[in-house]
């Protein structure tokens, strides 16, 4: 773990916005679901998505294809509580704020259960981000293409073509008919594993940007020729989707066809769905595939069409999602269920004179390098002024003088030449200790920001969202440590 860092370079030049938890919020209510809340669509500061993402670290990143993205996608947590997905833009895609501004609040008026939906914004300087509800179990590509354990069963599969109809349908109900590259990557699996269409795909990549990045050969045929995208063309993907959950392959819709005009169903069919559908149920799905492939726009179903004749092939609509799919609900086991470290145990019951006496104990071995970084700088006045601050901190710390441990270590973080996120850890003890819950939630969030995988920083978060009477987000902080440790120890 590099620990000790240059300082962030604060990116943050508007007044803030509020965070999220204290923002109204909009009932989703409509045709596919019950009604759920959301926070109303806003703008946030790119200082909060820094926060939310520890900096945008390379651990957090869940787009496809990584850092080497034009637009990486990063998993966070705003105020350390709601999960968010942010999208980050290449600098030069949308050099117009107003137009990616117009649009992204276009996006974000639509709201359904079928959708992970947009939750807001970031247009500052040449930074353009847009935030959306974080899906926890993956896409519909890891199902189908990489699974490990079982291959996606045919009620599932169903499921999944259904409600990708539903989200089409409902999109298309409220003005964006239009889906930018749609595909097996774009739809996510929530906390009870349903399947939902991420809301990104509302948006082009960029201003001038193509609707299209995936290989020519799953592209529609029309937009080989104009470069145009229609709502004709969203159908022809979904074509290629209702091959991929029937095969459990990629399969270029060319080669599909000529399979279907052979009726040569076998080799189309996952082998994996043996004895689990119906010849009828089959040649349902391959006859409607074949449809939305067909070479004239104007040949292809509507979604409405797609809705209708999707819906009567479920037959299992009792069985939630999180079953036929063998993934726990919520997608983690419960605390009861983990092995807890000793910070941990103590984190989880806010036992703060436990948590002391283990931070004092652990000392700075956690932030490697930090002795050797700092005494080749001691030959600065400065430097040896900010030492004096860690040393007079640490031994107030040491006498459980929290208060004056707390004007040290902030000295010692104000002059800003260099960072520890150990010193965040005892600040953040230290407003616990003071009884200042969200300053100590603040410093955790920072120590994240520095070490990204350390665990220390996600107990110390719980401990402080437990001070302030949040127990769901607490456990799940509890959770990401414990799973963090973990992978450290088995050596991932």
């Amino acid at each position: 773990m590099g620990a000790c860092v240059s300082k962030v370079t604060d990116c943050c030049c508007r007044t803030p916005r509020n965070g999220i938890t204290n923002e109204t919020t909009d009932a989703v209510t409509e045709e596919q679901g019950e009604a759920y809340e959301l926070p109303v669509f806003q703008e946030f500061t790119f200082e909060q998505l820094r926060l939310a993402t520890s900096g945008f670290a390379v651990e957090n990143i869940v787009s496809e294809h990584g850092e080497k993205a034009p637009n990486v996608v990063y998993k966070g947590k705003l105020d350390a509580q709601r999960r968010i997905a942010v999208k980050r833009f290449n600098r030069s895609a949308w050099p117009d704020p107003r137009q990616f501004l117009e649009e992204a609040r276009s996006v974000g008026q639509i709201r359904s259960k079928r959708l992970a939906n947009l939750l807001g914004c970031c247009c500052e300087g040449d930074e353009r981000l847009l935030v959306a509800e974080y899906m926890p179990n993956d896409t519909l590509a890891k199902h189908l293409f990489h699974w490990e354990s079982q291959a996606m069963k045919w009620p599932m599969r169903l499921r999944v073509v259904l409600y990708l109809a539903e989200a089409l349908e409902y999109c298309t109900s409220r003005g964006r008919a239009l889906y930018h590259d749609l595909n097996a990557y774009r739809v996510l699996f929530d906390d009870d594993c349903n399947p939902r269409l991420s809301c990104f795909g509302l948006m082009k990549n960029s201003r001038d940007g193509k609707s299209y990045s995936t290989n020519l050969a799953f592209t529609p045929p029309e937009y080989m020729r104009t470069g145009r995208i229609t709502p004709e063309s969203v159908i022809y993907s979904f074509g290629t989707m209702l091959l991929d959950v029937l095969s459990g392959k990629h399969i270029p819709p060319s080669h599909a066809l000529d399979l279907i005009r052979d009726r040569n169903f076998n080799m189309l069919t996952d082998s994996c769905l043996e004895g689990q559908f119906s010849n009828e149920e089959g040649t349902e799905l391959v006859r409607l595939a074949s449809r939305c492939l067909h070479y004239e726009p104007r040949e292809r179903p509507n979604v409405r069409s797609l809705v209708q004749s999707l819906a009567p092939l479920q037959k299992d609509v009792e069985t939630p999602s999180y079953e036929l799919m063998d993934i726990p609900r919520g997608g983690a086991s419960s605390i009861q269920s983990l092995h807890l470290s000793p910070l941990a145990e103590a984190c989880s019951r806010k036992d703060l004179t436990a948590i002391h006496e283990i931070l004092e104990k652990t000392g700075y071995k956690d932030d490697e390098g930090t002795a050797n970084e700092l005494s080749f700088q001691m030959w600065t006045n400065q430097m040896q002024d900010t030492l004096n601050s860690k040393k007079k901190g640490d031994t107030a710390f040491r006498q459980k003088d929290f208060t004056t441990a707390i004007d040290c270590y902030s000295q010692f973080i104000e002059v800003g030449t260099m960072v520890s996120p150990t010193i965040y850890a005892r600040r953040c003890l230290s407003y616990l200790m003071n009884d200042m819950p969200q300053e100590a939630l603040s410093d955790a969030v920072q120590a994240l920001v520095i070490s990204p995988t350390w665990p220390t920083a996600f107990y110390l978060q719980a401990a402080a969202l437990l001070a302030q009477g949040m127990e769901n987000e607490a456990q799940e902080a509890l959770k990401d440590g414990c799973s963090l440790e973990q992978s450290s120890s088995s050596g991932h």
